[in-house]
């Protein structure tokens, strides 16, 4: 089965834009005159709608000037292009104007196009970091429905549109698609967004035209280097969020060993906060009491304020991302007496896949997980061996075609804190699933050559044996697919779900 992808999602009445304000309003020139009316934006036939400006693009390969003859028989009422893509240009049909470098200024276009102008914006936050971004989005916008407020929330699992709740497409949108979701927002009424922003979002220009009232940053570890090639440049990408042209204020978590560099890289008003008591922080976390089905904590406001409360999920890497998301929201300007009032009896959020626990009545705790890097395998088993008895079983695969210098330091990770390790697949993608397998098991082997280690594929059988290795008292962690709810294989994505194939695994071994 091919990947479905989710379309688009555009406001549903739009105020149309003239064609030439716009091109007056960014200087342009016109190559070919004329008048429109423009109702979207797009940079791609695919997701072109008629009356849509449609913007031809230099790419890796191919101009997108290529593509504009299909755009005017799809409906494109007008073009932005460069000098080169309108060389390209045969079909005269449409009023064309010229802008280099149009990658650039595409957010700005598309905020203009759907109206999102700073005073009729909804109150916006962005997270970005390694690990916690999506689950920080979702307690941000869980405590800010409990102040009763009407939310949004868009992130790698899901969108949110005032109760709506939509499949994603990418973790950050491109500009004209995160432009044309907010106006969807704006016109539903959300009052707050909470926006999970990755380092291919601000490298790739998919936030510009936005800038968020507050920026988060929850920590910085090894990930990514694939793109980035290494940690400086990564944590680069990050501190584009902390600057003028993104945010207005920045809460920053001292943490990781980058908190204090991104806190020192800053450019707008940040306030800090951390777990630790060396820490000088502006803000305190302290987790209480850790629970298999909950995790209770408390936070310290720089006046010195306290106010406690709980997730219902484990690990104090996740309270750590409630109190980032509390600070947050508090910078925000909604006053820490209001939130701590809102929070009191626990912040009713839904994290899917986020150490999710799947298990029934009976048996071994099995624990489903998004994490995919060293960093995120430490905290989640940490957070699984606090809750567990008996004895912790790990079950993971690694990414094919993507960062693979990452592998060895996850599978050393998880045998320094399990005390089973079942090694499978996960979206090998175009790369040999056993080559992956092998460089795991190797890692594993070579960190604790005593450790029990299963070699199984594919995950349908690893989850399986797995849960044959485990009794009452014990835990399963099976990290990497998390929500998702497809394996890539050989560029197909085919329909799979780790929550519904764990659930099956438990009743086939006799677990009510």
């Amino acid at each position: 089965m091919k990947e479905s992808i989710p379309p688009i999602l555009r406001p549903e009445h739009i105020s149309p834009v003239a064609f030439s304000a716009l091109v007056a309003q960014f200087e342009l020139k016109f190559a070919h005159a004329g008048e429109a009316e423009l109702f979207g934006i797009s940079m791609n036939t695919g997701d072109l709608r008629a009356g849509d400006l449609f913007v031809a693009m230099p790419g890796l390969k191919t101009h997108g000037a290529a593509f504009a003859a299909r755009a005017i028989e799809l409906g494109a009422v007008a073009i932005i292009t460069d000098d080169a893509g309108f060389a390209q240009i045969e079909s005269r049909e449409v009023p064309i104007a010229i802008l280099e470098q149009p990658r650039k200024h595409l957010g700005a276009l598309a905020a203009q196009v759907y109206g999102n102008l700073p005073l009729v914006m909804p109150k916006t936050f962005a997270t970005t970091g390694t690990n916690g971004k999506t689950s920080t989005s979702y307690l941000l916008e869980a405590i800010l429905r409990q102040l009763g407020q009407v939310t949004g929330l868009t992130s790698t699992a899901e969108r949110h549109i005032a109760g709506e709740v939509i499949v994603s497409r990418l973790t950050t949108p491109e500009s004209p698609e995160m432009h044309a979701l907010i106006a969807r927002m704006r016109e539903k009424r959300v009052e707050s967004i909470a926006i999970e922003v990755s380092a291919q979002a601000l490298t790739q220009l998919r936030v510009d035209g936005l800038i968020f009232d507050v920026a988060g940053f929850t920590n910085l570890s090894h990930d990514h280097l694939d793109d980035y090639g290494d940690m400086a440049t990564y944590f680069e990408a990050k501190a584009r969020l902390l600057t003028p042209e993104h945010a207005r204020r920045g809460v920053v978590c001292l943490d990781s060993a980058y908190g204090e560099q991104m806190f020192n890289a800053a450019k707008i008003p940040v306030v800090t906060i951390s777990s630790s008591d060396s820490a000088n922080s502006d803000w305190k976390v302290r987790v209480t009491e850790e629970l298999p089905s909950q995790t209770k904590f408390e936070v310290t406001a720089p006046s010195g304020e306290t106010l406690q409360s709980t997730i219902p999920i484990i690990g104090a890497h996740m309270a750590h991302n409630a109190a980032l998301a509390i600070a947050m929201v508090c910078e925000s300007g909604i006053s820490f007496s209001e939130i701590a009032a809102a929070v009191k009896d626990g912040i009713n959020a839904y994290l899917p896949g986020r150490t999710e626990r799947v298990t029934g009545a009976s048996g071994p705790d099995v624990f489903v997980d998004f994490g995919h890097s060293p960093d995120a395998f430490l905290n989640t088993l940490a957070a699984v061996r606090k809750v567990t008895k008996g004895k912790v079983i790990m079950l993971f695969g690694a990414d094919g075609d993507r960062d693979a210098t990452k592998r060895p330091d996850m599978a050393r990770v998880s045998a320094r804190g399990c005390d089973v390790l079942v090694i499978t697949d996960h979206h090998p993608r175009f790369e040999d699933p056993a080559s992956i397998r092998a460089t795991l098991v190797s890692a594993a082997r070579e960190e604790r050559p005593e450790l029990e280690i299963h070699e199984v594929s594919p995950p349908e059988a690893a989850i399986r044996k797995a849960v044959s290795l485990a009794g009452p008292g014990d835990s399963i962690l099976w990290a990497g697919p998390g929500h998702q709810d497809y394996r890539d294989i050989r560029g197909v994505r085919t329909p799979y779900s780790a929550r519904q194939e764990a659930r099956a695994a438990l009743a086939e071994a006799g677990w009510k």
